[in-house]
Protein backbone atom coordinates (compact mmCIF):
# COMPACT_ATOMS: atom_id res chain seq x y z
CA UNK A 1 0.00 0.00 0.00
CA UNK A 2 1.79 2.75 -1.46
CA UNK A 3 1.10 6.45 0.27
CA UNK A 4 2.25 9.33 -1.71
CA UNK A 5 1.64 13.05 -1.35
CA UNK A 6 -0.52 15.14 -3.14
CA UNK A 7 -1.89 18.33 -3.46
CA UNK A 8 -4.71 19.70 -1.68
CA UNK A 9 -6.17 21.75 -4.76
CA UNK A 10 -5.88 18.56 -6.86
CA UNK A 11 -8.36 17.29 -4.71
CA UNK A 12 -12.03 16.99 -5.56
CA UNK A 13 -15.79 15.93 -4.02
CA UNK A 14 -17.02 12.61 -4.66
CA UNK A 15 -20.11 12.89 -6.64
CA UNK A 16 -23.26 12.79 -4.62
CA UNK A 17 -21.74 12.10 -1.39
CA UNK A 18 -24.39 12.23 1.53
CA UNK A 19 -22.10 13.03 4.08
CA UNK A 20 -21.90 17.05 4.56
CA UNK A 21 -18.99 19.29 5.99
CA UNK A 22 -20.33 21.10 9.14
CA UNK A 23 -18.49 23.76 11.30
CA UNK A 24 -19.01 22.59 14.20
CA UNK A 25 -16.19 22.30 17.41
CA UNK A 26 -14.96 18.97 16.00
CA UNK A 27 -13.97 20.52 12.53
CA UNK A 28 -12.16 23.41 14.44
CA UNK A 29 -10.28 21.01 16.51
CA UNK A 30 -9.43 19.07 13.65
CA UNK A 31 -8.75 22.57 11.61
CA UNK A 32 -6.09 23.09 14.92
CA UNK A 33 -5.16 19.62 15.05
CA UNK A 34 -3.84 19.48 11.01
CA UNK A 35 -2.05 23.02 11.52
CA UNK A 36 0.24 22.12 14.30
CA UNK A 37 1.02 18.20 13.42
CA UNK A 38 -0.15 17.55 9.55
CA UNK A 39 -2.42 15.51 8.30
CA UNK A 40 -1.49 12.06 10.30
CA UNK A 41 -3.81 9.29 8.58
CA UNK A 42 -3.60 9.18 4.83
CA UNK A 43 -6.96 10.32 3.00
CA UNK A 44 -7.79 7.16 -0.11
CA UNK A 45 -8.48 8.89 -3.47
CA UNK A 46 -9.24 7.38 -7.01
CA UNK A 47 -7.68 9.01 -9.95
CA UNK A 48 -10.06 11.29 -12.00
CA UNK A 49 -10.10 12.93 -15.23
CA UNK A 50 -7.27 16.32 -15.70
CA UNK A 51 -4.79 14.69 -13.08
CA UNK A 52 -7.42 15.53 -10.41
CA UNK A 53 -8.05 12.84 -7.22
CA UNK A 54 -11.88 12.29 -6.15
CA UNK A 55 -12.02 11.75 -2.39
CA UNK A 56 -13.29 8.63 -0.93
CA UNK A 57 -12.77 8.76 2.33
CA UNK A 58 -10.92 12.35 3.96
CA UNK A 59 -13.08 15.27 2.65
CA UNK A 60 -13.22 16.61 6.39
CA UNK A 61 -9.21 16.07 6.11
CA UNK A 62 -9.07 18.00 3.03
CA UNK A 63 -11.58 20.73 4.12
CA UNK A 64 -9.27 21.04 7.21
CA UNK A 65 -6.26 21.79 5.20
CA UNK A 66 -7.74 24.18 3.26
CA UNK A 67 -8.82 26.33 6.16
CA UNK A 68 -4.96 25.60 7.64
CA UNK A 69 -3.67 26.55 4.75
CA UNK A 70 -2.05 23.05 4.19
CA UNK A 71 -0.98 22.37 0.58
CA UNK A 72 0.05 18.96 0.36
CA UNK A 73 -1.58 15.44 2.44
CA UNK A 74 -0.76 12.11 2.22
CA UNK A 75 -3.03 9.75 -0.14
CA UNK A 76 -3.26 6.06 -0.92
CA UNK A 77 -4.39 6.38 -4.49
CA UNK A 78 -6.74 3.28 -5.71
CA UNK A 79 -7.94 2.14 -8.62
CA UNK A 80 -11.46 1.43 -7.85
CA UNK A 81 -14.91 1.76 -9.59
CA UNK A 82 -17.58 4.19 -8.31
CA UNK A 83 -19.84 1.41 -7.37
CA UNK A 84 -16.87 0.24 -5.13
CA UNK A 85 -15.95 3.68 -4.30
CA UNK A 86 -19.44 4.25 -3.33
CA UNK A 87 -19.63 0.98 -0.84
CA UNK A 88 -15.94 2.22 0.99
CA UNK A 89 -16.74 5.67 0.94
CA UNK A 90 -20.00 4.92 2.96
CA UNK A 91 -18.37 2.47 5.40
CA UNK A 92 -16.04 4.85 6.04
CA UNK A 93 -18.19 7.28 7.23
CA UNK A 94 -21.20 5.64 9.16
CA UNK A 95 -19.31 5.22 12.30
CA UNK A 96 -19.04 8.83 12.36
CA UNK A 97 -20.99 10.80 15.20
CA UNK A 98 -23.94 13.10 15.20
CA UNK A 99 -24.76 12.12 11.22
CA UNK A 100 -27.72 13.75 10.49
CA UNK A 101 -30.86 11.08 9.16
CA UNK A 102 -30.47 12.62 5.74
CA UNK A 103 -27.43 11.87 5.73
CA UNK A 104 -27.55 7.78 6.55
CA UNK A 105 -30.71 7.57 4.43
CA UNK A 106 -28.65 9.11 0.85
CA UNK A 107 -25.70 6.83 2.32
CA UNK A 108 -27.96 3.31 2.80
CA UNK A 109 -29.28 3.92 -0.51
CA UNK A 110 -26.02 4.78 -2.55
CA UNK A 111 -24.72 1.43 -1.01
CA UNK A 112 -27.55 -0.59 -1.76
CA UNK A 113 -28.01 0.51 -5.39
CA UNK A 114 -23.96 -0.36 -5.53
CA UNK A 115 -24.60 -3.59 -4.44
CA UNK A 116 -27.11 -4.18 -6.30
CA UNK A 117 -25.13 -3.13 -9.28
CA UNK A 118 -22.70 -5.28 -8.35
CA UNK A 119 -25.08 -8.26 -7.47
CA UNK A 120 -22.80 -8.41 -4.42
CA UNK A 121 -24.75 -9.54 -1.33
CA UNK A 122 -26.33 -12.57 -2.85
CA UNK A 123 -22.79 -13.92 -4.28
CA UNK A 124 -21.32 -13.65 -1.22
CA UNK A 125 -24.30 -14.48 1.17
CA UNK A 126 -26.64 -16.71 -0.79
CA UNK A 127 -30.23 -16.01 -2.28
CA UNK A 128 -31.73 -15.54 1.23
CA UNK A 129 -29.26 -13.04 1.79
CA UNK A 130 -31.23 -9.63 1.19
CA UNK A 131 -28.74 -6.48 0.04
CA UNK A 132 -30.96 -4.55 3.00
CA UNK A 133 -29.67 -7.22 5.31
CA UNK A 134 -26.40 -7.35 4.33
CA UNK A 135 -26.24 -3.60 4.61
CA UNK A 136 -27.70 -4.13 8.29
CA UNK A 137 -25.21 -6.86 9.11
CA UNK A 138 -22.03 -4.07 8.45
CA UNK A 139 -23.56 -0.91 10.09
CA UNK A 140 -24.92 -0.37 14.09
CA UNK A 141 -29.16 -0.65 12.59
CA UNK A 142 -31.24 -3.13 12.00
CA UNK A 143 -32.83 -4.20 8.72
CA UNK A 144 -35.55 -2.52 9.51
CA UNK A 145 -33.60 0.94 10.69
CA UNK A 146 -32.36 0.70 7.41
CA UNK A 147 -35.34 0.64 5.21
CA UNK A 148 -37.04 3.31 7.32
CA UNK A 149 -33.60 5.84 6.72
CA UNK A 150 -34.28 5.09 2.79
CA UNK A 151 -36.99 5.82 2.93
CA UNK A 152 -36.52 8.80 3.98
CA UNK A 153 -34.94 10.06 0.68
CA UNK A 154 -38.56 10.11 -1.32
CA UNK A 155 -38.98 13.09 0.93
CA UNK A 156 -39.11 16.42 -0.76
CA UNK A 157 -36.34 19.08 0.93
CA UNK A 158 -38.44 20.86 2.87
CA UNK A 159 -39.71 18.07 4.85
CA UNK A 160 -36.31 16.28 4.81
CA UNK A 161 -34.80 18.96 6.64
CA UNK A 162 -37.87 18.97 9.02
CA UNK A 163 -36.49 15.40 10.13
CA UNK A 164 -32.77 16.54 10.41
CA UNK A 165 -33.58 19.38 12.57
CA UNK A 166 -36.16 16.89 15.01
CA UNK A 167 -38.86 18.43 14.32
CA UNK A 168 -40.39 15.60 12.20
CA UNK A 169 -39.31 11.85 13.94
CA UNK A 170 -37.98 9.10 11.81
CA UNK A 171 -41.23 7.17 12.19
CA UNK A 172 -43.68 9.41 10.83
CA UNK A 173 -41.54 10.98 8.47
CA UNK A 174 -41.42 7.32 6.67
CA UNK A 175 -45.23 7.37 6.22
CA UNK A 176 -45.03 10.93 5.16
CA UNK A 177 -42.76 9.52 1.90
CA UNK A 178 -45.54 7.66 0.59
CA UNK A 179 -47.31 10.75 -0.16
CA UNK A 180 -46.98 12.11 -3.58
CA UNK A 181 -44.68 14.90 -4.46
CA UNK A 182 -47.60 17.75 -4.31
CA UNK A 183 -49.15 16.15 -1.59
CA UNK A 184 -45.93 16.77 0.42
CA UNK A 185 -45.72 19.85 -0.28
CA UNK A 186 -49.23 21.29 0.73
CA UNK A 187 -48.48 19.28 3.62
CA UNK A 188 -45.29 21.65 3.69
CA UNK A 189 -47.87 24.44 3.35
CA UNK A 190 -50.31 23.00 6.39
CA UNK A 191 -47.46 22.52 8.62
CA UNK A 192 -46.33 26.51 8.30
CA UNK A 193 -49.82 27.23 9.00
CA UNK A 194 -50.21 25.20 12.48
CA UNK A 195 -46.98 25.74 13.28
CA UNK A 196 -46.73 21.75 14.46
CA UNK A 197 -45.66 17.98 12.43
CA UNK A 198 -47.57 15.25 12.32
CA UNK A 199 -47.88 12.74 14.95
CA UNK A 200 -47.00 8.99 14.18
CA UNK A 201 -51.39 8.74 13.85
CA UNK A 202 -51.85 11.73 12.06
CA UNK A 203 -48.78 10.69 9.47
CA UNK A 204 -50.39 7.13 8.98
CA UNK A 205 -53.70 8.49 8.22
CA UNK A 206 -52.29 10.90 5.44
CA UNK A 207 -50.73 7.88 3.92
CA UNK A 208 -54.05 5.41 3.71
CA UNK A 209 -56.06 8.55 2.47
CA UNK A 210 -53.42 9.18 0.00
CA UNK A 211 -53.08 5.63 -1.16
CA UNK A 212 -56.42 5.34 -1.91
CA UNK A 213 -56.34 8.45 -4.64
CA UNK A 214 -58.70 11.02 -1.70
CA UNK A 215 -55.59 13.49 -0.31
CA UNK A 216 -56.46 17.02 -1.05
CA UNK A 217 -55.27 19.91 0.46
CA UNK A 218 -58.36 20.45 2.71
CA UNK A 219 -57.54 17.17 4.12
CA UNK A 220 -54.08 17.37 4.84
CA UNK A 221 -55.01 20.64 6.92
CA UNK A 222 -58.03 19.14 8.87
CA UNK A 223 -55.32 16.33 9.88
CA UNK A 224 -52.36 18.91 11.06
CA UNK A 225 -54.58 21.27 12.80
CA UNK A 226 -56.42 18.89 15.13
CA UNK A 227 -54.21 18.34 18.66
CA UNK A 228 -51.96 15.65 18.93
CA UNK A 229 -52.72 13.79 22.07
CA UNK A 230 -49.27 14.84 23.21
CA UNK A 231 -49.35 18.36 22.04
CA UNK A 232 -46.95 20.25 23.85
CA UNK A 233 -46.89 24.41 24.32
CA UNK A 234 -43.92 25.95 22.84
CA UNK A 235 -41.97 29.22 22.99
CA UNK A 236 -41.74 30.47 19.68
CA UNK A 237 -38.56 32.69 18.99
CA UNK A 238 -37.98 34.13 15.91
CA UNK A 239 -35.10 32.00 14.32
CA UNK A 240 -33.28 35.81 12.80
CA UNK A 241 -32.86 36.98 16.10
CA UNK A 242 -30.80 34.09 17.46
CA UNK A 243 -29.27 32.76 14.72
CA UNK A 244 -26.12 35.08 14.62
CA UNK A 245 -25.05 33.59 18.15
CA UNK A 246 -24.43 30.44 16.57
CA UNK A 247 -22.59 28.80 13.61
CA UNK A 248 -23.94 28.24 10.27
CA UNK A 249 -25.81 24.98 9.67
CA UNK A 250 -26.05 24.82 13.39
CA UNK A 251 -30.15 22.42 13.59
CA UNK A 252 -32.77 23.60 15.62
CA UNK A 253 -32.65 20.90 18.15
CA UNK A 254 -28.57 21.78 18.62
CA UNK A 255 -29.59 25.34 19.40
CA UNK A 256 -32.71 24.10 21.81
CA UNK A 257 -29.62 21.86 23.41
CA UNK A 258 -27.44 25.50 23.52
CA UNK A 259 -30.22 27.73 24.62
CA UNK A 260 -31.43 25.10 27.65
CA UNK A 261 -27.66 24.96 28.97
CA UNK A 262 -27.01 28.92 28.47
CA UNK A 263 -30.24 28.80 30.84
CA UNK A 264 -29.13 26.46 33.10
CA UNK A 265 -25.91 28.16 33.72
CA UNK A 266 -27.32 31.41 33.97
CA UNK A 267 -29.89 30.19 36.67
CA UNK A 268 -26.98 28.70 38.56
CA UNK A 269 -24.94 31.88 38.43
CA UNK A 270 -27.74 34.12 39.42
CA UNK A 271 -28.02 31.50 42.37
CA UNK A 272 -24.45 31.80 43.31
CA UNK A 273 -24.40 35.88 43.13
CA UNK A 274 -27.33 35.61 45.40
CA UNK A 275 -26.04 33.57 48.32
CA UNK A 276 -22.93 35.75 47.88
CA UNK A 277 -24.17 38.70 47.95
CA UNK A 278 -26.87 37.56 51.04
CA UNK A 279 -23.47 36.46 53.07
CA UNK A 280 -22.00 39.67 53.24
Amino acid sequence: MEIQEIKVKDCIAFKDNPFKIRETLDMELLVESIAENGVLIPIVVRKAKSNQYEVISGQRRIYACQKAGIESIPAIVEELSRDESIIMLVDANLHREGLLPSEKGFAYKMKLDALKHQGKASAQLGPKMTSVQYIANSSSDSKTQVQRYIRLTHLIKPLLDMVDEGRIALTPAVEVSYLTKEEQYDLVDAIAREEHTPSLSQAMRLKALSKDGILDYQAIYEIIKETKGNQIEYLKVPTERIRNYFKPNTTYRQMEDVILKALSFYTHYKAKHRDDKDSR
